[in-house]
């Protein structure tokens, strides 16, 4: 883990999918093309860009259009924008006919810091995770998050990824395996296990180090895929560990404490403690200073 080197998984994404060697790759803009880093692809190819404007809805059609003509659409803008405006574009227009058409939400949770309430988007994996044939992602670093960019190009499917402005340390290595459906368990430790998305899972393996120092042994899992969610992985914790906690940059209703709750009432029935935004709007200050009033911070 590298904790000093620290990267936005915005960042990371921007730098993806450059990377991308497939021709039928087009990336869709909201003129927001700086702050999503989507302006790396726009400058390395120009033709295989489209500046939508501010235009959410439309540019979400447009990529829906282009899926059935062959392309594979990234459509690109804050996670409060492209799920909150679009939801009907996205539920009709996408999900239903099961488009291949990949949708990032950049700029997402309380981390979004001074930008606010309206735009600190907490709902937008209850959104999306109910949705049939939707497939939803949330990084936690730049390694996890250039590999999923990977994973969702060749994918068949729609596909929405949470990326964060955050920066946050890197976490794995190059070598590291990062599946459509799988999670990443860290530690064997049986006193709890600690399963979180996104941002806040660098918060949560500082934990681990302080709980470490007082004699209590947790693992951390990285819940990166949220639906489809690792079933097995969060059934062996649960047999494994005394209690279960989940931790997420969103709210707690519809979120990753849902999804695995909803494995956990049919599976393995066991009582799990769920940390995230409880049923409110976000509040304008620094994400440091937000992480620790929301009580997500590390401490």
């Amino acid at each position: 883990m590298d904790d000093e080197k620290l990267i936005a998984t915005r960042e990371s994404f921007g730098n993806a999918i450059v990377e991308l060697d497939n021709k039928n790759i087009v990336v869709l803009d909201a003129d927001l093309d700086t702050a999503t880093k989507t302006k790396y692809f726009a400058e390395k190819y120009p033709d295989r860009f489209i500046e939508m404007g501010i235009s959410e809805n439309d540019m979400v059609g447009t990529a829906a259009g282009l899926a059935t003509a062959g392309k594979i659409p990234f459509a690109s803008s804050f996670a409060s924008f492209i799920t909150g405006r679009c939801y009907d574009q996205i539920r009709c227009s996408i999900a239903y006919p099961k488009l291949n058409v990949k949708l990032v939400g950049s700029h997402y949770g309380i981390t979004v810091g001074e930008d606010g309430a309206t735009h600190q988007m907490l709902e937008d994996i209850s959104l999306m995770r109910t949705l049939p044939n939707m497939t939803v992602l949330c990084p936690a670093d730049d390694i996890s998050c250039k590999k999923l960019v990977e994973n969702m190009a060749e994918f068949d499917g729609p596909v929405y990824m949470r990326v964060s402005r955050y920066k946050t340390p890197i976490i794995y290595d190059e070598e590291d395996k990062f599946e459509i459906g799988k999670g990443y368990q860290i530690g064997e430790g049986c006193d709890a296990t600690i399963f979180a998305t996104g941002d806040v899972v660098f918060e949560c393996l500082e934990a681990q180090d302080t709980l470490k120092e007082m004699g209590i042994n947790v693992r951390i899992c990285d819940m990166y895929s949220i639906k489809p969610i690792d079933k097995d992985l969060i059934i062996k914790c649960a047999t494994e560990t005394k209690m279960l906690f989940s931790v997420e940059d969103h709210s707690v209703i519809g979120g990753l404490g849902s999804a695995i709750s909803e494995i956990l009432t049919t599976d393995y029935p066991k009582k799990l403690i769920r940390i995230g935004i409880n049923d409110e709007f976000g509040r304008s200050g620094r994400a440091e200073d937000l992480l620790k009033y929301f009580k997500l911070d590390h401490e």
